[in-house]
C-alpha cells in the first residue's frame, strides 16, 4: 500500500502539512500590504518637505520587516509572551513616529490595530490601541493651529477609526481561529479515516485467515485423516486380506484426488467438487458412502420433503457440516454402530441432522474443537442455527436449521 504524504490527493490537503499554519494567513497579509501601500502613497503625495516626507515613510516602511520578522510568527502561532509585548510596543512606536511627522500616517491605524488585536490578549490590545489612537489627537493638540485643525474636530474621527479597526481586527481574528479549528478537524478526520482503513484491512485479513483455516480443516485435514486411516487399514490387511487392502488403497487414492481438487478450488473460491454437477443430497449420500467404506458402520441417509434448489452458499455450508460431523464420528464416536444423516425440506427452510449412537459426551464446551466452532461460524454466516446435542452413552446429534429467508439467494445449486 502506498503511503501518501499529508494532504496528497485530497481536496482538503491545503490544511495538512507544515505549511497549513500559513495558508489561511494570506487574507491578512493582503490587507496589510494594501494598507501599507495606500498610507505610503498618501504620505508621499501630501509631504511638503523632504523631512516630513522621508521620515514618516521610513518609519512606516520599518513596520514591514518588523511585522515579517517578529509579529507574523506570533500571530500564526497564537501564543502570548514577552515577545508579543516587545512587538506591540515597537509597532506603536513606529506608528507614533509616522503620525508625528505627518497626520496622514494615521491611516496606518487600519493595519496597526488589527495587528495589536491578533498578537496580544484582548485587554492589552485595546489599551495599546487606545494609545495609538490618541497619538494623532496629541499631534493635533500641539501643532493643530499650524494645520488649521482642532482636537474636537479630530477626536470623533479617531474614535470612529479605532472602532472600525477593532471590529475589523476581531473579524480577522475570528476567521483565523475558525480556519485553525477547521484545519484541526480535517486533520483529525484524516487520522480517523486512516485508523478505520487500517482496522478494516486488519479485519479483512483476519476474516480471510479464518476462511482459509475453516477450508483447510474441512478439506485437507479431514482428507489426510481419512487417507491415514485407510492406509493403516490396508497395511494391517495386506497379508491376510489383500483384496480388502487393495480396496482401501483405492479408496485412499480417491480421497487424495478429491482433497487435491478441494485445495485448488477453495483457494480460487469456486464451487466444491462434491457439489459440481450434482445436488446437495447427492453430495451428502457420497459422504455417507465414504464413511461406510472407511469404517464399516451402518450409515442411513434419507431425504424428507420435496428437495428444493438451494443457493450455493447454503449448499456449501450444509455440505461442510456433514463433512465435519462425519469426521467427528470417525474420530470420536467410539462404539458407534449406526449413523443417521437426514436432510429435511419443509416450508420453514431446510434442516440437516447427523446422529450417531456412540459414547457421546457432556457438552460443556471443553470438547468443542476448532471444527465445531468453525461449523457454527459458517452456519451463522447464512443466518442459520447450529446445535450439538450429546450425553454420555446416548450418542451425539448435530443439527443445522436454515430459515427460508436464507434460501432466496440468486445463485442456486441445480
Amino acid at each position: 500500500m502506498r503511503n501518501h504524504s499529508p494532504g496528497e490527493g485530497s481536496p482538503t490537503g491545503a490544511y495538512y502539512g507544515p505549511e497549513s499554519g500559513t495558508r489561511w494567513f494570506g487574507l491578512w497579509d493582503g490587507f496589510f500590504a494594501v494598507s501599507y501601500l495606500v498610507t505610503a502613497i498618501l504620505l508621499f503625495l501630501s509631504s511638503d518637505s523632504q523631512v516630513n516626507g522621508s521620515v514618516p515613510i521610513a518609519a512606516l516602511t520599518l513596520m514591514v520587516p518588523w511585522y515579517a520578522a517578529v509579529g507574523r510568527s506570533l500571530m500564526i502561532e497564537d501564543v502570548h509572551g514577552p515577545r508579543n509585548l516587545v512587538f506591540a510596543a515597537g509597532l506603536v512606536a513606529l506608528f507614533c513616529v509616522t503620525t508625528a511627522f505627518n497626520l496622514i500616517g494615521a491611516f496606518a491605524l487600519f493595519a496597526v490595530i488589527p495587528m495589536l488585536i491578533m498578537s496580544l490578549p484582548m485587554g492589552s490590545a485595546v489599551a495599546l490601541a487606545t494609545v495609538a489612537n490618541l497619538c494623532p489627537v496629541l499631534v493635533v493638540a500641539f501643532i493643530g493651529e499650524e494645520l488649521g485643525l482642532s482636537v474636537w474636530g479630530v477626536l470623533p474621527v479617531s474614535l470612529l477609526s479605532i472602532a472600525l479597526s477593532v471590529l475589523l481586527g476581531l473579524w480577522i481574528k475570528r476567521v483565523v481561529r475558525q480556519s485553525k479549528e477547521r484545519g484541526q478537524l480535517i486533520e483529525e478526520l484524516r487520522h480517523s479515516r486512516e485508523r478505520v482503513a487500517r482496522l478494516s484491512h486488519e479485519a479483512g485479513i483476519s476474516a480471510e485467515r479464518e476462511r482459509l483455516a475453516r477450508e483447510i480443516h474441512d478439506t485437507l485435514a479431514q482428507g489426510l485423516t481419512s487417507i491415514i486411516s485407510l492406509v493403516q487399514a490396508a497395511e494391517s490387511e495386506v497379508r491376510d486380506a489383500p483384496d480388502q487392502a487393495v480396496n482401501h488403497l483405492s479408496l485412499a487414492g480417491r480421497v487424495a484426488k478429491e482433497s487435491l481438487a478441494e485445495a485448488r478450488d477453495f483457494v480460487a473460491a469456486l464451487t466444491p467438487p462434491a457439489l459440481r454437477g450434482g445436488s446437495l443430497t447427492q453430495a451428502v449420500r457420497r459422504q455417507a458412502e465414504g464413511l461406510i467404506a472407511e469404517t464399516g458402520l451402518e450409515v442411513r441417509c434419507s431425504v424428507r420433503g420435496e428437495e428444493k434448489p438451494l443457493p450455493m452458499a447454503v449448499s456449501v455450508v450444509l455440505l461442510r457440516t456433514v463433512q465435519e460431523a462425519i469426521a467427528n464420528v470417525r474420530k470420536h464416536a467410539r462404539r458407534a454402530r449406526t449413523v443417521d444423516v437426514i436432510v429435511v425440506f419443509d416450508q420453514g427452510g431446510v434442516r440437516l441432522l447427523v446422529r450417531d449412537d456412540g459414547e457421546g459426551f457432556t457438552p460443556d464446551g471443553t470438547q468443542e474443537g476448532y471444527g465445531l466452532r468453525g461449523m457454527q461460524a459458517r452456519v451463522e454466516e447464512i443466518d442459520g442455527v447450529a446445535s450439538v446435542t450429546s450425553s454420555p452413552g446416548r450418542g451425539t446429534t448435530v443439527e443445522v436449521s436454515v430459515p427460508v429467508t436464507a434460501l432466496t439467494g440468486e445463485a442456486v445449486n441445480g
